[in-house]
């Protein structure tokens, strides 16, 4: 209908792209390589649309790409746009070539608007724009970085397209009467094709608004872009508009995504026709789309009500596909929801040789590897290790005052000796320390006196498996637990991102349940227990760090405790316990999760890592809960951790297992004893942040606020803008403090205006220091 409308020259620059077209037709054909794998029984009748992009809720994750020139198809043009997507609930990112004033546009606009912005050669009729857009309430800057140069359209050459009177940008000022009328020509010719990064210097200097980068096509510049500080990429081709012989922009997003990790929304533009279009993308790594051409089609066949009609149908395709692929929202699309083409054969044919290996395609690799919860580690070592100068207030290290090189020298002749003095032979003793040796760990009995002293908890050793780290005893856990799809693990959040990232690796669904001032509230839990039930999930366990939680520092009063207890064991629960921040806080100590335990709901998780020595990498897992086999045989829940450890590490190095045991006797038997110092050093190091923290941000000032642990290792830092990767970046470049985003512990969204701040590792001169650094920051990201 379009095209009887618009007239064969209009339809060719509507529909066309440049030169043989491949790209172009490449867009809407990747596609057509992928096929959805429903998953049946999901229980799902109402999927959530909505999703959130730079702090604004969207009705459903797609926004108006940016057109030209779109008086063309319709005499109300961008006004009609406007109008038909704030019918629909939906973005609208204007063009710099708008027929329409940017006044007017707001002035219509019933959801957000971008400026889709080209840089002049310049720069002042540039900054006038952002200037105008910026005053009529538009929301972010999006600059188009993949045509700094007109491409060949040849079908509009041959069809010898020339703008109608009438027909120009309303934002620029009219071009001078020796310009060519025709898409190409006049004020297009104007546009800078020498940008480098620098440019993004230069619009924040200019601009308040976030800035989008659109056009971007490789892991390389996606991750560039976020070092530069852009709040958003946008994967494009320009829609083959420019260049032929490009990949799609399908096939480049996921490499882009994974390169992103997480740090920024992640857009999509070029070949989205339907809605099983947008959860293909998502699947991918976007967290939203563009559509264009099928809005100016209907643009052109009834103007506003053909723009709403258009979104309207393309969401409700979408809903359609989420309830009949299982999907209960947006968040939850993800890689296990698609495939590629019909199914590789298992082998090559017989007597056919392999064909040369090139490299490995991601799509090849576990989904989960594509998360951004899998590159939070490395980004946080990344720009700590690239800012070596400056002070971070970011991970949760132990403070290496304390540490000694000879103290591990004593701790393994303490343990040596104690061999001996058990009647060990030599060479007994030398297989204790040089071999394998059992899976479940050879200092079980070590452990389980140090938690009977120290903690209340009384159980016997063979309830325990000593694991490497905390990390391995919660991927121990997990593995052992969740059996079936439906299956579910519950977090307190903001959560430890080790949790969340070990059950994606699983493929366990992780529900966050929001902790309250007071931590995880039974009320909360029991709630989002039927609430799964209803949805035709079982929670098996929930995780929670009841003790100076990383990262909010909150403690769960004891009350609150026992009433956990009673709600896990009514409903047949779990409880995950982590609380490595107990034994190195000032203070009376509220009773484990464990100690309380009488009914074997506990799984109690540990390490030495904050208490001893964070080099040796030794945890445990306290699982006494009993395992019934169909003849009616019992065994520890432990034994079947020690199976899995087995094919994982195999056992714990006997070498760091023989370190912790030496400490353990040094500290007559206990962890406690040995912490009395770091306990008392950390308590300072936590006064002397906040009293920093009350110093630099007096009441009013910045608009800040901050909670006040009563030990641990964090604190929560709110303020009052985004505090995303690009916030941090600029924040370790100019001031010299790195802390951690609070978005990281959100599994679902969330603290995207909050930090972590650490205080265990520094020095008081280190903190004050970092603290006036902090504040200097807070306060450029206000102006």
């Amino acid at each position: 209908m379009a095209r009887e409308r618009l007239g064969p020259s209009i339809w060719s620059f509507v529909e066309g792209g440049a030169g043989e077209e491949d790209t172009f037709g490449e867009n809407t054909a990747a596609f057509r390589q992928y096929r959805l794998r429903p998953r049946v029984l999901a229980g799902v009748a109402e999927p959530e649309l909505r999703t959130k992009i730079l702090d604004r809720t969207w009705n459903a994750p797609l926004a108006v790409a940016p057109m030209a020139f779109q008086t063309l198809a319709h005499p109300a043009g961008e006004l009609a746009t406007v109008r038909g997507a704030g019918l629909a609930g939906v973005p609208v990112i204007v063009n710099t070539l708008s027929g329409c004033r940017f006044e007017d546009l707001a002035e219509a606009a019933r959801s957000p608007l971008w400026l889709q912005l080209y840089c002049f050669r310049d720069r002042a009729v540039t900054r006038r724009l952002i200037a105008r857009a910026e005053d009529a309430g538009f929301e972010a800057i999006v600059l188009t970085v993949d045509a700094p140069w007109l491409g060949r359209r040849l079908q509009n050459l041959r069809e010898g397209l020339r703008l109608p009177p009438g027909v120009q940008p309303a934002n620029l000022e009219p071009p001078s009467s020796g310009s060519e009328p025709s898409p190409g020509g006049g004020v297009l010719a104007e546009f800078d094709p020498s940008l480098d990064w620098r440019i993004i210097d230069w619009l924040r200097s200019v601009t308040r608004l976030p800035i989008l980068l659109k056009g971007v096509m490789t892991g390389a510049d996606g991750a560039r872009a976020v070092e530069a500080g852009v709040s958003g990429v946008i994967v494009s081709n320009h829609n083959g508009g420019r260049l032929d012989g490009m990949r799609s922009a399908l096939d480049a997003l996921p490499e882009v995504a994974a390169a992103v990790a997480g740090r920024c929304p992640v857009l999509l533009d070029g070949g989205v026709r339907k809605g099983t279009d947008i959860l293909v993308s998502l699947a991918l790594g976007a967290d939203a789309v563009l559509l264009g051409r099928p809005v100016l089609n209907g643009l052109a066949v009834a103007g506003e009500p053909g723009v709403a009609a258009v979104l309207d149908l393309t969401t409700d395709e979408l809903a359609d596909a989420m309830v009949l692929t299982g999907t209960p929202s947006v968040a939850d699309a993800d890689a296990d929801l698609i495939r590629t083409g019909p199914p590789a054969p298992t082998g090559p044919p017989r007597g056919a040789s392999h064909p040369p290996t090139t490299g490995l395609r991601r799509e090849d690799l576990f989904a989960a590897l594509t998360d951004p919860v899998m590159d939070t580690m490395n980004f946080l070592n990344e720009v700590t290790a690239r800012y070596p100068d400056a002070i971070s207030l970011a991970p949760g290290r132990p403070y290496d005052g304390f540490f000694d090189v000879e103290h591990i020298v004593d701790h393994l002749r303490r343990y040596i000796d104690h061999l001996a003095q058990e009647g060990f032979a030599q060479p007994r003793i030398r297989d204790a320390l040089f071999q394998y040796g059992p899976s479940a760990g050879m200092i079980r009995g070590f452990i389980a006196d140090a938690l009977r002293r120290d903690e209340g908890i009384d159980v016997a050793p063979e309830a325990i498996v000593v694991t490497v780290g905390c990390q391995e005893a919660m991927f121990l856990t997990l593995r052992a637990l969740f059996a079936s799809p439906t299956d579910v693990l519950l977090v307190s959040t903001p959560s430890y991102v080790g949790i969340t990232g070990a059950a994606r690796l699983l493929g366990i669904e992780a529900i966050p349940i929001e902790e309250g001032p007071e931590g995880l509230s039974p009320l909360d839990l029991e709630s989002a227990i039927a609430f799964q039930a209803a949805r035709g999930r079982r929670v098996r366990a929930v995780y929670v760090i009841p003790d100076h939680c990383n990262p909010t520092g909150v403690t769960i009063p004891v009350e609150a405790r026992r009433h956990l207890l009673d709600v896990a064991a009514r409903e047949g629960v779990l409880l995950l316990e982590d609380s490595p921040y107990r034994l190195v806080s000032p203070g009376p100590r509220v009773p484990t999760l464990k100690s309380l335990d009488r009914h074997r709901t506990v799984i109690h998780l540990g390490s030495f890592s904050k208490t001893v020595l964070p080099g040796a990498r030794v945890g445990f897992a306290v699982a006494d809960q009993q395992v019934v086999d169909a003849d009616g045989r019992t065994t520890p829940l432990a034994d079947e951790l020690a199976k899995i450890k087995s094919m994982v590490t195999v056992n714990t190095p006997a070498l760091s297992q023989a370190v912790i045991a030496g400490a353990l006797l040094a500290g007559t038997g206990g962890v406690a004893e040995l912490n009395r110092d770091t306990s008392d050093h950390y308590d300072h190091a936590m006064r002397t942040t906040l009293r920093e923290l009350e110093r630099q941000f007096p009441p009013g000032r910045l608009d800040v606020t901050w909670n006040a642990p009563a030990g641990g290792f964090f604190l929560t830092f709110n303020v009052p803008f985004r505090a995303d990767n690009a916030a941090l970046t600029r924040s370790a470049e100019r001031f010299g403090v790195i802390w951690t985003p609070m978005s990281y512990f959100y599994p679902d969204g969330g603290g995207e205006r909050a930090l972590r701040l650490s205080i265990s590792y520094l020095s008081d001169e280190e903190i004050t220091e970092g603290v006036a650094r902090l504040a200097r920051f807070v306060a450029s990201e206000g102006n």
